[in-house]
C-alpha cells in the first residue's frame, strides 16, 4: 500500500509538473509580440479584367507581390509542403518529430544534416528576417511559429511564406519569381517550374538560375525525386521535367501604358492596386504597333494612340509613346497629353456648327477661291490650288482652307472654342482673343482632347467625358445637335480609305500641323473612337510628313487590331433634312450679301438668351414675308407658317440654334440656351 502511495504521489508530481510547464509554455507563447504581419507589397496596376499591366517596386527596391495560396498553383503547394513540411497541416507551429530526427541525425554525423524547421518556422524567420544558425534564433522562430499558429490560420500562415520568400537578387515571393524567371502569373505551372520555384528560397543567391544554372537544375532536380517519392508525382513526369531547361535569363515586370500608370499611380500613391478600363491585349498590340510605325517613319519619330468606346467614355488603350525608355525618341513625353496644334482636325466641328445653326447644309455650294479675310487673313490651300464653286460636303471631304475659314467666319471664333470646351477640350491661345487661324490649327490641343471631340460626334453630338476606370455612361453636354452630328460624320464616312489600308468605313479625318510638325488621324465607327497621333516630342519638323500618308494608315490598321470588323454608323435622324431641294439660304452660303432693311428678325428668343423651356418653345418673329419656316439644331420644326408666333416642342435642356426663313429666303438666326 504504501509503495502503491507514493507510486500514486510520484505519478501526480509528474502530471503537476507537466501542466505547470504546458501552462507556462502557453503562456510564454501567449506573450510573444509578433513583428508586423503585412508587408509593403508592390503598387500594382490592372486592366478591366485584372490582368497586372505594370508593377513597381517597394520603397527598398525589391519586387514583393502579394498571392495567396488560391492564386498558386496547387501542384506547387503540394511539392512545396512534401519538400519542406510534410505535416504542415498538422502540427501546432513545430514538428516535434522532424526536430528530434534532425537533432538525433546531427549528433550521430556530428554536424548538420536536416533541418527541423516548419514552414511556419520559416515564415517567423522571414517576418524577422532572423539568421537560422544560432540556437537563440531557433529558439525564437519557435516561439513566433508556436503564436503564428494560434493567432492565423494555416492559409494565412501560407501566404506569409509566399510573400516573403526569397528567389533570387531583388525578388521576393512567389508571384514576383514567376514573373521574372517565366513571364507569367503563378497560377498555372509545369512541374518543372514548380519544383524550381521550391528550391530557390534553400539558397537564393548559389542557385539563381541566371548566375549558376547548373546548380539550380540540380536543386530543382532534388525536389523532383522528393515530389516522386512523397506520391505528389509520377516518375515519368519527374523524367519529363528533368529534360527541361531552366531559364537563364531574368524577364522584365510587365509595363504596360506606363505614362498612364504613372499618372494614376502619383493621383492615389497610397493604393495598393488600381484597376483600369484598358484592355491588356489590346494595349499590348497597339504598343507594337506604335513602336514600329515610329521606326518605320525616321530618326527621333514617336507616335501616340488613344483608344475609347464612346458610348461610355471607357479608355481602353493609351500608348503615350513608342517607347517609354527611348531618350532618342523622348519616350517619357505623354503624347496623348501634350498640346499641339491640331493642323485641320478641327474642321468637323466648324462645319457641325455651320450645319447646327442653318448656315449650311452638305449639299450647300460654297466658293473656293482666293480670299482675303478681316484683319488681312489670307489663308491658302495646302495644295496651293482652287476648285471654284463646290458642295461643302465636297469641301470637308477635300479638306480646303478657304472654306473652313469662311464657315468660321460667320459662326465666330470664340463660338467654336466654346464648343471645343463643351467637348471637354481645353484649347490652349498663344494669346489674346481667338481668330480666324484657329479653324486651321492656330489652337493647342492634346490627343486626348480631340478624341472627346470625336467621340463626341460619334455618339449623335453629346459630350463624352473620358474615363481611365470603369465608367457608366452619361449623356453629357450638346456639343452639336444630334442632325448636325450625323451629317458631319456621314461626310467623313465618305472619304476613302487611305492606300493599302483595310477597305472599312470609318468617319474619319486627318490633319497635318504647320511645318509638318504634327500628323494626325481620328475616326469613329458606330462604338468606338480612335486618335493617332505621330510627331517629334521635341517639336522639330518632320520634313514631307502628313496626316494622310502618315498617321491615316496607322488609324485603320489600329481599328484591325481593336476588331475584326467595324461597327455601323447610325442612321440618320429624323430631324435631318435630306435631298436635293434646299431652303433658298442654304442652297448657297453667303449668297444673300447681308441683311435688308426688313429682312425677317427673330423677336424672341435673342441671341444669347437663357429661357426657361417646359416642354414647349415659343418663337417670335417681325418683319419678313410670310410663309415662314423654322429650324431647330438645322432641322425644319415647322414650315408654311403665315402666323409670326410658333410653337415648338422643346428639346432637352442645353444650347440650341434656331433659324426662321421667310417667303423670299431670307433668314435670321439666334442660339439660346434651354433650361
Amino acid at each position: 500500500m504504501r509503495k502503491a502511495a507514493l507510486g500514486l504521489a510520484g505519478l501526480a508530481l509528474v502530471l503537476g509538473l507537466g501542466a505547470a510547464l504546458r501552462d507556462g509554455l502557453d503562456r510564454w507563447v501567449d506573450r510573444t509580440v509578433l513583428p508586423p504581419l503585412t508587408a509593403e507589397l508592390s503598387q500594382e496596376v490592372l486592366d478591366r479584367e485584372g490582368r497586372l499591366m505594370r508593377a513597381y517596386t517597394v520603397a527598398d527596391g525589391r519586387w514583393r507581390l502579394g498571392a495567396g495560396a488560391s492564386d498558386v498553383d496547387p501542384l506547387y503547394i503540394a511539392m512545396l509542403t512534401a519538400y519542406e513540411d510534410r505535416r504542415f497541416r498538422d502540427h501546432p507551429g513545430i514538428d516535434a518529430r522532424a526536430m528530434l530526427r534532425a537533432a538525433l541525425s546531427a549528433a550521430k554525423a556530428g554536424h548538420v544534416v536536416s533541418g527541423g524547421s516548419t514552414l511556419t518556422m520559416q515564415a517567423a524567420r522571414l517576418l524577422e528576417e532572423s539568421g537560422t544558425g544560432r540556437w537563440a534564433g531557433k529558439i525564437r522562430q519557435a516561439r513566433v511559429a508556436l503564436a503564428l499558429e494560434r493567432r492565423l490560420s494555416k492559409d494565412e500562415v501560407l501566404r506569409l511564406y509566399l510573400d516573403r520568400a526569397p528567389f533570387g537578387g531583388n525578388l521576393e515571393g512567389v508571384r514576383a519569381a514567376t514573373l521574372a524567371w517565366f513571364g507569367k502569373e503563378p497560377r498555372r505551372l509545369t512541374p518543372a517550374e514548380a519544383a524550381l520555384l521550391v528550391a530557390l528560397p534553400q539558397s537564393p543567391e548559389a542557385r539563381r538560375p541566371d548566375r549558376d544554372p547548373a546548380a539550380a537544375r540540380a536543386a530543382r532536380d532534388r525536389v523532383l525525386l522528393r515530389a516522386v517519392r512523397a506520391g505528389v508525382l509520377d516518375a515519368e513526369a519527374a523524367e519529363a521535367a528533368m529534360r527541361s531547361p531552366v531559364p537563364t535569363r531574368r524577364r522584365a515586370f510587365p509595363a504596360h501604358a506606363p505614362h498612364l500608370a504613372d499618372r494614376l499611380k502619383g493621383k492615389d500613391p497610397s493604393a495598393q492596386t488600381i484597376r483600369t478600363s484598358l484592355d491588356l491585349g489590346l494595349q499590348t498590340r497597339l504598343e507594337t504597333l506604335a513602336t514600329r510605325a515610329a521606326r518605320d517613319g525616321g530618326d527621333r519619330l514617336s507616335a501616340a494612340i488613344l483608344v475609347a468606346d464612346h458610348r461610355t467614355g471607357e479608355v481602353l488603350a493609351s500608348v503615350g509613346s513608342a517607347g517609354y525608355l527611348s531618350m532618342r525618341r523622348g519616350g517619357a513625353v505623354d503624347m496623348t497629353r501634350a498640346v499641339r496644334s491640331p493642323g485641320s482636325t478641327l474642321k468637323p466641328l466648324i462645319y457641325g456648327l455651320a450645319f447646327a445653326r442653318g448656315l449650311a447644309h452638305p449639299e450647300t455650294l460654297i466658293e473656293d477661291r482666293p480670299t482675303v479675310f478681316a484683319g488681312g487673313y489670307a489663308p491658302t490651300n495646302f495644295d496651293g490650288a482652287w476648285r471654284g464653286t463646290i458642295r461643302v460636303r465636297q469641301a470637308l471631304q477635300l479638306s480646303l482652307n478657304i472654306p473652313a475659314v469662311a464657315l468660321t467666319e460667320a459662326v465666330g471664333p470664340a463660338r467654336l472654342l466654346a464648343h471645343l470646351r463643351r467637348a471637354g477640350a481645353s484649347p490652349r491661345l498663344p494669346g489674346g482673343e481667338p481668330g480666324l487661324a484657329v479653324a486651321l490649327g492656330g489652337v493647342g490641343l492634346s490627343l486626348e482632347d480631340l478624341v472627346r471631340l470625336y467621340g463626341a460626334l460619334g455618339r449623335g453630338g453629346r459630350e463624352m467625358p473620358l474615363s481611365y476606370t470603369s465608367a457608366v455612361p452619361s449623356q453629357g453636354r450638346e456639343v452639336l445637335p444630334e442632325g448636325a452630328a450625323w451629317q458631319v460624320g456621314h461626310i467623313l464616312s465618305g472619304i476613302a480609305p487611305p492606300p493599302a489600308a483595310p477597305r472599312i468605313r470609318l468617319a474619319y479625318k486627318t490633319g497635318t500641323s504647320y511645318g509638318h510638325r504634327d500628323a494626325w488621324a481620328i475616326g469613329y465607327d458606330g462604338h468606338h473612337v480612335i486618335g493617332v497621333w505621330l510627331g517629334r516630342p521635341d517639336g522639330t519638323p518632320v520634313p514631307g510628313a502628313f496626316g494622310g500618308d502618315l498617321a491615316a494608315p496607322i488609324l485603320f490598321e489600329a481599328f484591325g487590331r481593336l476588331k475584326p470588323r467595324t461597327d455601323p454608323l447610325p442612321p440618320p435622324p429624323a430631324s435631318v433634312l435630306l435631298g436635293p431641294d434646299l431652303p433658298a439660304p442654304l442652297r448657297r452660303f453667303g449668297a444673300d450679301g447681308g441683311p435688308e432693311a426688313d429682312a425677317p428678325q427673330l423677336s424672341f428668343p435673342r441671341d444669347g438668351t437663357e429661357i426657361e423651356a417646359e416642354g414647349l418653345l415659343v418663337l417670335k418673329v417681325r418683319d419678313g414675308t410670310p410663309p415662314f419656316t423654322w429650324l431647330a439644331g438645322g432641322a425644319p420644326v415647322a414650315t408654311g407658317e403665315r402666323r409670326r408666333e410658333t410653337v415648338i416642342d422643346a428639346p432637352g435642356p442645353g444650347f440650341l440654334s434656331l433659324s426662321v426663313i421667310d417667303a423670299e429666303g431670307r433668314a435670321a438666326r439666334a442660339e439660346v440656351f434651354l433650361r
